[in-house]
């Protein structure tokens, strides 16, 4: 038992690295572009793979190049599986509702109309009208949830909307 816990405690940087890097490209999987998670995790996972080579051989860091990438592979699956199905898809991390697409009749009858943004527009977002949500476009930047905004014009499926 003391010569686990030694072992564990000697390689406890290369088991962090590992670890966080792993959950690291996980968190990437949910975060749209890509970005500080999923580079810092690729960063650890090299980090640790490195610290391997090092301290044990080519054939250890090669080792343990294959179990990390078999593990998130794993890990990765398994929350995407949790995403689509699992306790996952229930979480405010994924979206749920659906916004209505316009039709060309719908699109014309909206120009002139005011709504009410229902997510902050920045400069895309959704707005309610007429109890309806539609995706919109504002014409300036930056506006707050709760904003009334009138619908400028309709550009095929874009509708440009600017403060009421």
């Amino acid at each position: 038992m003391e010569d686990v816990l030694n072992v564990i405690l000697t390689n406890l940087p290369l088991i962090i690295c590992l670890i966080t890097g792993v959950a690291l490209l996980v968190v990437e999987v949910f975060v749209p572009g890509f970005g500080l998670p999923g580079i810092s995790g690729m960063v650890l996972l090299v980090i640790g793979i490195a610290l391997t080579w090092n301290t044990y051989g080519p054939v250890a860091g090669l080792a343990v190049t294959l179990i990390a990438l078999a593990l998130a592979g794993i890990s990765i699956s398994i929350s995407v599986k949790s995403a689509a199905t699992g306790k996952l898809s229930k979480s405010a991390l994924i979206l749920n509702e659906v916004t209505q697409p316009v039709e060309h009749e719908e699109s014309e009858a909206l120009t002139g109309k005011e709504g009410v943004t229902d997510t902050v527009l920045n400069p895309v977002g959704i707005a309610v009208f007429d109890g309806v949500r539609l995706n919109v476009v504002s014409e300036g930047s930056y506006l707050e949830k709760g904003v009334r905004v009138r619908v400028q014009q309709v550009e095929g499926n874009k509708i440009i909307v600017r403060k009421a």
